[in-house]
């Protein structure tokens, strides 16, 4: 398999080296956690030849012995080595129970730099604090962005590789395969997994006929506003009886396992958070692709998904805008900085364009505005306005 280097995650752990926080790589299965904790693995035994890396796979049958918690524990302390750099890096780490007892007995020694991973549904940030006593750093893992599809494949003509990257996808195990129909079949069989497994088997669903309906919902309502509520009538007009109450576990459950990332709307001329009617973005267009083909592919809205996908990947806390009786797709912010945007498949309409831009010009502040949309030519200026290229934006 060809393997690329994803250099802003391999910084964050760089960054995090010889802290004393315990370093948790998290995100959906397959989408490389454990690729980027060996790459890490690589990168310090080049800089320290000295370094004691103590590493457990336990996907390898012959750690399992070590699935026994004082056997892992035992086997650590036999490992370590005095007047080195002492590293212990565990890969899916959930397969020992009580797991958590032995990395925060290591954490306390402070004689060792800990970094984990662990299949999504049981590495959650909801579990983390809980299950650590000691300070802890989440590097989130998303599937492959499109500047590293393209470091993958290689640069082609932009936009024709940009629509292939958004049927195809960032799940790069899927790329192996020299057909359709075995990469489509390869996600599907990724999507199931976690369903079972991160899912049914976790929170023990017994309707799992409402779980697989709920979800196909959900693809098919990518960046539309939602509620509970809204949701149980949608599936119950489609004949699944269901209710808010479960819906919203459902959802929670869901998000959980990275699958679906829920998005807040934000008041932005009262400058606060709004607890009701939220949006949810999927964590890849190319499961949507996968499980549902070309049904009611509303591009527009597939394009705003992957502008959600990509400006968590770069660190922002992202927010839907209201502003009056008007929306703005988002709010995003990291740190001191804040930027609004509108994104759009085709702006050439005039009508188009101005129900685009009217809600960016009514924000009197002085924080970036952006128009995202399949432009296709370099960026320009509209009244303070950059109006930007998808393709473009995502390479950035």
């Amino acid at each position: 398999m060809k393997l690329i280097e994803r250099r802003e995650l391999l910084e964050q752990l760089k960054d995090a080296q010889g802290t004393p926080d315990i370093k948790i790589i998290t995100g959906i299965r397959r989408s490389g956690k454990s690729k980027l904790l060996l790459a890490y693995m690589n990168w310090v035994r080049q800089v320290d030849s000295n370094a004691n890396i103590i590493f457990v796979d336990f996907r390898l049958l012959e750690n399992e012995p070590l699935q026994e918690y004082h056997a892992l524990h035992a086997y650590i302390e036999n490992h370590y080595k005095e007047g080195v750099a002492n590293y212990i890096c565990i890969d899916e780490i959930q397969l020992c129970p009580q797991f958590e007892l032995v990395i925060n007995s290591a954490q306390t020694t402070e004689k060792y730099d800990i970094y984990l991973t662990g299949s999504n549904a049981f590495m959650l940030s909801s579990d983390l604090a809980t299950l650590f006593t000691g300070r802890y750093i989440e590097i989130a893992v998303f599937p492959f962005s499109f500047a590293e599809y393209r470091m993958y494949y290689g640069e082609q003509e932009l936009q024709r590789q940009f629509d292939e990257y958004v049927v195809q996808g960032g799940l790069s195990g899927s790329y192996l395969y020299k057909t359709e129909a075995k990469r489509k079949q390869y996600i599907r069989d990724v999507y199931n997994t976690i369903m079972q497994r991160d899912l049914v088997e976790k929170y023990h669903i017994a309707d799992h006929e409402a779980l697989t309906h709920l979800m196909e919902y959900m693809m098919d309502n990518v960046s539309n506003i939602s509620s509970p509520n809204g949701i149980a009538e949608g599936l119950t007009h489609q004949g699944i009886p269901s209710n808010n109450h479960t819906i919203s576990n459902y959802l929670d459950y869901i998000c959980s396992a990275f699958v679906l990332y829920k998005v807040q709307r934000y008041d932005v001329r009262g400058k606060k958070y709004l607890q009701s009617l939220n949006k949810y973005y999927l964590v890849d267009s190319g499961i949507r692709y996968a499980l549902l083909g070309t049904r009611n592919m509303d591009f527009g809205r597939i394009y705003e998904n992957m502008v959600a996908i990509e400006l968590l990947r770069r660190g922002y806390d992202i927010y839907v805008g209201k502003l009056y009786q008007k929306e703005v797709d988002f709010v995003a912010m990291r740190g001191g900085e804040k930027i609004y945007i509108q994104v759009s498949d085709d702006i050439r309409g005039e009508g188009t364009f101005d129900r685009e831009y009217s809600p960016l010009l009514q924000i009197k502040d002085a924080y970036p505005k952006y128009i995202i949309a399949r432009t296709r030519v370099p960026k320009y200026d509209y009244h303070g306005i950059q109006i930007v290229d998808l393709a473009e934006w995502l390479l950035e």
